[in-house]
């Protein structure tokens, strides 16, 4: 049985961490990645090649300042798991820094699926651009 905690923990803790590649190897190959919103990155990606050249372009359009960090306890019902997050980044001259929630379902190990809430989504819509 899948222990969606100790999964989601060791995400939460690499994010922190800013280690990527940890983050990228705990996605199963067939991963959806809900990205909210109507900017250019908004939209639903399927497979880790795109939820891969996806986290790619935030850190291109960011400048590589995007930051994310958990603030506060990852919360499981079953085998989704939700925690509040701060995330913030730079690029030309625009600022974001806002609060969400990331929700992960785990599966054998591994993250199946993301979806990402934001407080602010035009604010973070505008950050990112238009699609």
């Amino acid at each position: 049985m899948t222990d969606t905690l100790a999964v989601a923990t060791r995400y939460v803790d690499a994010l922190n961490a800013g280690d990527f590649a940890t983050v990228a190897s705990m996605f199963a190959d067939d991963i959806v990645w809900h990205q909210p919103g109507g900017s250019q990155i908004s939209g639903t990606y399927r497979g880790a090649p795109a939820v891969g050249g996806l986290l790619g372009n935030t850190m291109t359009l960011s400048e590589g300042t995007l930051k994310l960090v958990a603030t506060g306890a990852p919360m499981v019902n079953g085998d989704v798991c939700a925690f509040p997050i701060h995330f913030s980044g730079k690029r030309s001259g625009a600022e974001m820094s806002m609060d969400g929630v990331d929700v992960l379902r785990v599966e054998g190990e591994k993250i199946a699926e993301v979806w990402l809430f934001s407080s602010v989504q035009a604010d973070e819509d505008a950050f990112w651009g238009a699609s």
